[in-house]
């Protein structure tokens, strides 16, 4: 069994930690460190019987997993003393929001940049109150600040000079020039108090993890992301029968029912999800899907480079018009 199968099962419950050598363990400790997902894994055998040097190992991870967390809330209640003066209410988006919930998916999760929602109307003052309040441009490049925007879903990223913690400010989920417009209104005015901040309801919040991770992206992290969708997902549907239900009428709101139905034959295939009748067609395209989510090595590296590059210019082909993208990256490789 290859390290990425031994890593999936562990996370799904369907294999034995005590069955892995010594071996194994470092195969799986490899993937799970490329997928950001050491933390995740920690949690999800806090109560395994391990060998006492993965013990050990994944104790320290979980101590760091507790204080990162602690951090990004931290940051999002610095965003939210720098907009409310101003009356820009934000939502909390990905993992700072799955953290502010206390959701499942959010035990051991890696929290990196701090995501907001606001309205497309406040982005312009949004950009400025945080401009005063400490955080500061990464990027500098004329191009880059220029294309970000007109054709992306959010500003330009922004770090704290203090803090030296980054902040994405979105005005929509998916990036403007995209060929799937979700309705950012609806994603906004729909959100829900949880932790004392605005999060998306959970049919949306479904939508956007796997819009993140299939319409927007090219699969780096996607077992960490189909791993959010599939926990939230299974969470949601046994508190509200219905979640199913809503979950495809969200989508087909925000154009995302390919996404997030293809999600959920994924997490079905790989995490053992149980869907309802109707959502577990067949499609012969989830194939290579698997295969780039499995394309690892014992060492975490990528082992099918040509299927990725397809999936990175896929990433490209579904954000802009062909004859956006050719000049796009035309600029720049010239920049290069």
């Amino acid at each position: 069994m290859s390290a990425v199968a031994s890593f999936v099962g562990l996370l799904a419950g369907r294999s034995d930690p005590a069955a892995l050598a010594p071996r194994d363990w470092d195969g799986v400790i490899g993937v799970a460190r490329s997928e950001a997902m050491l933390p995740t894994l920690a949690h999800r055998l806090e109560d395994a019987a391990l060998p006492p040097a993965v013990a050990a190992l994944f104790a320290d991870q979980r101590a760091a997993a507790k204080v990162a967390q602690a951090q990004a809330l931290w940051e999002a209640e610095m965003a939210r003393r720098a907009l409310a003066p101003a009356g820009i209410e934000f939502v909390l988006l990905k993992g700072a929001a799955y953290a502010a919930a206390d959701m499942a998916c959010a035990a051991g999760r890696q929290i990196g940049d701090l995501d907001i929602l606001v309205l497309g109307s406040d982005i312009r003052r949004a950009e400025n109150e945080l401009l005063n309040a400490g955080w500061e441009w990464v990027k500098s490049d004329p191009y880059d600040d220029l294309y970000y925007r007109e054709h992306m879903h959010e500003l330009p990223p922004l770090i704290h000079k203090a803090r030296d913690r980054m902040i994405d400010v979105h005005h929509t989920i998916l990036p403007r020039t995209h060929r799937i417009t979700p309705d950012a209104l609806a994603l906004v005015s729909d959100a829900v108090m949880s932790g004392g901040y605005a999060v998306l309801q959970p049919a949306d919040m479904a939508c956007h993890c796997a819009a993140h991770m299939l319409a927007d992206g090219d699969l780096q992290g996607g077992l960490r992301n189909l791993w959010d969708f599939h926990t939230m997902t299974r969470d949601f549907a046994a508190a509200d029968a219905g979640f199913w239900g809503q979950l495809d009428g969200r989508a087909a709101l925000h154009g995302l029912q390919d996404a997030v139905h293809r999600a959920a034959r994924l997490a079905r295939d790989l995490y053992g999800a149980v869907l309802p009748g109707g959502w577990d067609r067949q499609d012969p395209a989830d194939g290579w899907f698997r295969r780039r989510l499995f394309a690892r090595d014992d060492w975490g590296r990528v082992t099918q480079p040509l299927l990725e590059q397809a999936f990175y210019i896929r990433s490209h082909w579904l954000r802009m018009p062909p004859a956006m993208l050719a000049r796009h990256l035309w600029t720049k490789w010239r920049k290069r």
